[in-house]
């Protein structure tokens, strides 16, 4: 079945979904994944019905500004991570000190939201987002995403380009750390709709994210998308290793910094401000946080869940052999002549 468009007829909708979007939810590709959840495939990717609702919602509402910043991400790739580093390097002259800076009494997902899992999607929510108080408190404005580049696109007009910054995690990590996050949650998930289904094992998630269908996946297309987006609009699309980041912080913060058009300055250097951010955005202060040990977000995920280890190469402890084998034979088949290793 070939992927399918918007229909022209429901790009004028409000909030809620009218039958007509129901049906086209309905007749894209569908399938099941390893919770028993419902997911159906929209450019390339899948999607939980709810989830789908807000990325078709984002799409015929969203009126992207020109000084608009994006993160980007497949889940449990650094995201929370990257959010917290871009709002640190955008916002420096506003929270000069660190005394009183908002990433110590909010979680950065509370800062910068998720479009389709806060915004737009309509699970409690009977109108469309006011992003009224984003331009006027603050510019640039600040969003963070796990739909596809294909997805995220719809919306964003050629002549007013946003800023889109993509993280990439090795895949292996990636999978255990959505099986830890996944367990914590018992399958309900990013404001979507969970099955019920209180405990699944690794290799039940490992065959359901081999064949892609999970959330936001497959990993491989989603990661691609980014990266064939960054080849062809580099000055508006960035793409980062999240193993780059653990390794050279520096040399990577100021890469980001330079993307966004708000490079540090020689004496911002020699204060030791490039040092002040990255601490401030640490694993280790971040996950010490009250509001990251206790608090909730809107739709009721702990905070605590989105920090477990952030370690390189801890998958070697979870996956087997075989499990491994598989993975780089998938990696090897989907990235061929794409100029992208993982």
């Amino acid at each position: 079945m070939n992927e399918k468009e918007i229909p022209m007829n429901l790009r004028d909708e409000e909030q809620n979904p009218s039958e007509e979007t129901k049906r086209f939810i309905s007749s894209l590709p569908s399938d099941i994944d390893c919770y028993g959840i419902k997911m159906f495939k929209y450019k390339g990717c899948w999607y939980e019905k709810n989830i789908l609702q807000a990325i078709l919602s984002f799409q015929k509402s969203f009126e992207p500004q020109e000084t608009d910043i994006i993160v980007a991400s497949f889940p449990k790739s650094g995201t929370t991570w990257l959010v917290a580093l871009a709002f640190a390097l955008v916002r420096r002259s506003k929270y000069l000190s660190n005394d009183g800076h908002p990433l110590l009494s909010h979680n950065p997902h509370d800062l910068v939201p998720f479009l389709e899992i806060e915004l737009y999607n309509n699970v409690n929510k009977s109108s469309k987002p006011d992003l009224t108080k984003f331009s006027s408190s603050s510019s640039p404005r600040l969003f963070s995403t796990h739909m596809s580049f294909h997805a995220l696109q719809v919306p964003l007009k050629k002549e007013s380009p946003c800023k889109i910054v993509y993280v990439r995690r090795k895949v292996k990590d990636v999978l255990v750390s959505l099986y830890h996050f996944n367990k914590s949650h018992k399958g309900v998930l990013w404001g979507g709709e969970g099955s019920g289904v209180e405990e699944i094992t690794i290799e039940d998630l490992f065959e359901s994210f081999c064949t892609g269908v999970t959330y936001f996946g497959p990993y491989w297309d989603q990661v691609l998308s980014y990266w064939r987006g960054s080849l062809e609009d580099p000055k508006h699309v960035l793409f980062m290793r999240y193993e780059e980041l653990k390794s050279e912080p520096h040399a990577q913060i100021k890469r980001l910094a330079e993307f966004l058009e708000c490079p540090f300055t020689e004496e911002e250097e020699q204060s030791g401000l490039v040092d002040k951010i990255l601490e401030l955005c640490s694993f280790r202060n971040l996950s010490g946080l009250e509001i990251n040990k206790t608090g909730k977000s809107w739709i009721g995920l702990d905070f605590k869940t989105l920090y477990r280890r952030g370690e390189v190469g801890d998958s070697k402890n979870y996956l087997t052999p075989e499990m491994e084998t598989k993975i780089d034979m998938i990696t090897e088949e989907k990235l061929k002549g794409s100029g992208l290793k993982l």
